[in-house]
Order: C-alpha cells, then structure tokens, then sequence
C-alpha cells in the first residue's frame, strides 16, 4: 500500500473504508429489527414454537447457499455488483414475506419469502467484506474486522433491538416490520455511492469465464488445507448461541420467567452493545495474545460458559433485570472474542482470498442455519434448557479443534520483530 494511502487511514483502516461500515450499520438496522421479536410475534399470531423456529431455520438454510456464493461471486463480478443484488434481493422479498405471507398468516408464504430473503444480507455483507479486505493492509486486517463486526453489531444488534423496542408499543409490530426497508435502501444506496471507484475488478486480461474458473480452482485447493477444515468447524460453531438464544429466549424469557418483551429486548440489546467494544477490543487484542489462543480460551470456552450461564441466572433469580443484563454482557464479551478468527482463515490460505473468504462465509452461513436447525429438533424433546446444553458442549468441543489449528500469525510475529528491531537501535519500516 501506498503511503499516501496508509496517511489516509482512519483508525488503523482506509478513511473510505471507515465510513462505508457507517452504511454497514444502517444496512443491518433494517436486516435486524424483527430479529428479536418476530419468532414471538408468529406465535403469538396463532403458529406453534417450532413453526416458529422453522421459519428461522428455512432462512438460515438460505443464507448458507448466499454465504458461500458471495465471495466467489464477488470475485469475478465485483464486490459492487453483489452488494447491489443483496439490496433489491432483500427488499424484494421482504415485501413479499410481509404481503404474501405474515400479514394473511399464510404459513407457506412466510416459509418462501423470509427464505428467499435470506439471500440478500449475505450478498450485500459479504460483497463489502471481500473489497475490504483486498484494499486493506494485511497487517491491519484484524483491525478491520473489528471494526466490521463492530458497525454489524450496532445495526443489527443496538439499534436494530432498542429501535423496536420503542416503535412497537407506539405504530405497532406491523409497520415496525415495514420500516425496516428505509433502513436497507439508505444503507444499501450509501455504501454502493461510497465504494464507487473503490471496489474495483482486477480482471488482468481475463474474461469472465476464465476469472470463475481460477476461483474454482482456488476454492479446491483451499479445502484440501486440513488447518482450513478444522478452524472452518469452529466457525460454525462460534455463533450458534447467537443465532440459536435468539430464537428460544424470547418466548423463555417473556413467558416463563416474567420479563416484558421490551424488557427482553433492552437485555437483548445490552449484549449487542457489548459486542460492539468487545469486537474492537478483541481485534486489537488479537495480534498481541495469539489469534489462536483467543478463539480458543476467550471465544470457545468463554461461550462455552456465558450460553449456560444465560440461561440459569435468569431462571434461577427470575425477573431480575439487572442479573439478566449481566450474563448478557457477559456473553457478548465472549462471543466478540471469536473476531480474529476472519484472520485465520486468510492468513491459513494467503494466496487464495476469495475462496478463503467462501469457506469463512459459508461457516457462518452454516452456524446461521444450524442454531435454529437445532433448536427446532430439541425443543420437543428437551426444551430450552437441552437447546442450552447442546450449544455449550459444542463451544467446549471447538476448544478442544481450536488446540490442534496451526496458525501463521503475521501480524504478531511483525509485531515481535519491530520490538526486535527498535531495541536493537535499527529503524523499523512499516509497509
């Protein structure tokens, strides 16, 4: 990188780049207003809990197939030209959702289109995510998720629950549901403007033809990396809590132990805040203590630990709501700590960042549909509490598959060097 660009960095990132995660955030407002209360208000318009749960599970299952289509795509099409297929694909089809489906109560519908849905997010996150990562410097790439994850966090998990927590009781669930596409169509219209001539194709002479296939290519040779296989598992794993608890706690925590949904949703939104300053934290954190050793002890164990602790502090004290604040921002310490785990699957497969990029999104696309997924298939046999110990046996288990991923970690063996270097005398020069 240029060092006219490196004196353009906001914050350790391209001052562009920063304020394109500003349309990041105000994108996933609108993709996570409903997320907090839409599986309640199912219910509570006449379907089962696991209807409920299934329609989760449809759309998850598509933002498997989306995740892992994004980055390729992005590769040979362009970051820009994915980003903007998400936005109409979203607002395309939560129309439809809303019309077709929710609001005539036709199961089938809301089953098609909240699926079908799915596959917007996952185009638009993504797209940005793989320009983002070709115009950042490698070393600052931990930085740069943190900071990714960071504006997600503020759109889909601050405002994206507080804001409904407020326009419910006020306009209803209905047109709070409705205005989630204001926020898409501003996010999504700032962030095209604001990567104009930024996120550029690099077709070097290739057609589009022949760019698919090279990703093709890559895309084998970066499975057969058994470090890839390993940390992918892990990936999935990392945010099953997130996905999962989301779904079953607002029915438990409503119902069972005594909190009022927008109570609910300000605990919610506590842990969303909190992963907010822990997904900078950690990013920063990263490259001094270990990636790997991060992921492992911090993000596996400590998930592994908070998941069950939300669920049995509250139920034990009942509707205390300073308890449940807690183990929420508890969780969410430990769940923003899997953040260099991005890092990790570039800095496994340097050479192949687009297919790398694939595996990392179809994980989480994988842990998006899998949370629901297993929650539908426990809930009737164990309830919530078997959903609760499934998932914390599983960030115990990535611990274990985290210990035996070898990771390069560049951006701390720089850092060890630069040390090196500056007490020895030398000058250090940065890239």
């Amino acid at each position: 990188m240029a060092s006219s660009e490196i004196q353009s960095e906001l914050f350790g990132i391209p001052k562009r780049l920063f304020w394109g995660f500003i349309a990041i955030a105000l994108f996933m407002v609108g993709d996570g207003i409903e997320q907090a209360f839409l599986s309640k208000y199912i219910v509570n318009i006449g379907f089962s809990t696991s209807q409920a749960s299934l329609v989760s599970t449809v759309y998850g299952l598509m933002v498997v197939v989306a995740s892992w289509f994004a980055a390729v795509l992005a590769e040979v099409y362009g970051p820009r030209v994915i980003m903007f297929c998400g936005v109409v694909l979203w607002i395309v089809f939560d129309i439809g959702f809303l019309t077709l489906g929710l609001g005539p109560k036709n199961y089938t519908m809301m089953l098609v289109m909240y699926g079908l849905r799915g596959t917007g997010y996952p185009f638009f996150l993504y797209g940005f995510l793989v320009g983002a990562t070709h115009v950042t410097r490698k070393s600052r790439l931990s930085t740069m998720i943190g900071w990714f994850w960071c504006m997600y966090s503020i759109g889909i998990g601050v405002v994206g629950t507080y804001l409904p927590s407020f326009t419910i009781p006020s306009i209803g669930f209905m047109p709070t549901l409705w205005m989630s596409n204001i926020w898409i169509a501003v996010g999504g219209c700032l962030a095209l403007v604001l990567t104009r001539n930024y996120f550029v194709v690099h077709k070097n002479g290739k057609s589009t033809k022949e760019r698919f296939g090279r990703v093709v290519q890559d895309i084998g040779v970066v499975y057969r990396n058994p470090n890839i296989i390993k940390i992918f598992i892990v990936r999935i794993i990392n945010q099953l809590s997130l996905f999962g608890l989301v779904v079953v706690f607002p029915i438990l925590f409503t119902n069972r132990i005594g909190f009022t949904t927008q109570q609910w949703l300000w605990i919610w939104g506590a842990m969303n805040i909190t992963l907010i300053f822990g997904d900078v934290f950690w990013g920063m954190v990263a490259n001094r203590i270990g990636l790997r050793r991060q992921v492992m002890w911090f993000g596996c164990v400590g998930c592994g630990i908070t998941t069950l602790l939300f669920y049995y502090l509250p139920v034990s004290n009942g509707p205390v709501f300073w308890i449940a604040v807690l183990v929420a921002v508890l969780f969410g310490v430990t769940e923003s700590a899997f953040v260099p785990i991005f890092v990790i699957f570039t800095s496994l497969e340097p050479k192949h960042i687009g297919a790398t990029l694939s595996a990392q999104n179809l994980a989480g696309g994988i842990s998006n549909f899998a949370a629901p997924a297993l929650a539908t298939l426990i809930l009737p046999f164990f309830n919530v509490v078997g959903v609760v110990w499934v998932f914390a046996i599983l960030y115990f288990i990535g611990a274990a598959i985290t210990l035996f991923v070898r990771v390069p970690e560049p951006g701390r063996n720089q850092l060890s060097r630069s040390r090196v270097l500056n007490e020895s005398g030398s000058n250090v020069v940065g890239e």
